[in-house]
């Protein structure tokens, strides 16, 4: 068996680097690929999937779905927070209204906020707190109305 290249090594580890360098998405070009490796099916108590983003990391848990323009029916956000608590939510910087079901660690809705508006113009102070009044550990944002459209209720159990 005769010694392995030096070069061939070398090689591989600057494929496995651009490998790396294009998943972490150091240009804009590749956010869509990152969004798309953090999607999760999540099965809605009448059995409709909705294709949820995970939010997992502080920076991810705020920025949530600012700045969006729109919200496909079968699309969602899924917040998952460390540990049980009361979270607010609110809708700084959000331009579409939502939907948004609070869960507690066995996946029981708890709390449900419909038709969430985006803050009135201005200063941030100005936008209203929504939910928090249970103790959760996942919130599932959701397109205006589909909450009423899929029946949602306290009590309710959402798989993912």
């Amino acid at each position: 068996m005769g010694r392995k290249s030096p070069w061939l090594f070398e090689l591989a580890l600057a494929v496995a680097f651009v490998g790396l360098v294009t998943l972490n998405g150091c240009d804009g070009g590749s956010t869509e690929s990152l969004k798309a490796l953090n999607m999760r099916d999540v099965k809605l108590p009448d059995g409709q999937i909705i294709k949820a983003e995970t939010a997992i990391t502080p920076e991810e848990l705020q920025r949530g779905l600012m700045f969006r323009e729109s919200l496909a029916p079968d699309r969602g956000m899924l917040f998952v927070h460390g540990s049980a608590g009361q979270y607010p939510y609110w809708m700084y910087q959000c331009r579409i209204s939502l939907d948004m079901i609070w869960m507690n660690q066995e996946r029981r809705i708890v709390e449900i906020a419909e038709n969430v508006p985006p803050c009135p113009p201005g200063p941030p102070e100005r936008c209203p707190n929504y939910g928090g009044h249970e103790a959760a550990m996942f919130v599932l944002e959701l397109a205006a109305g589909q909450a009423a459209k899929h029946g949602l209720k306290n009590g309710q159990v959402i798989d993912f």
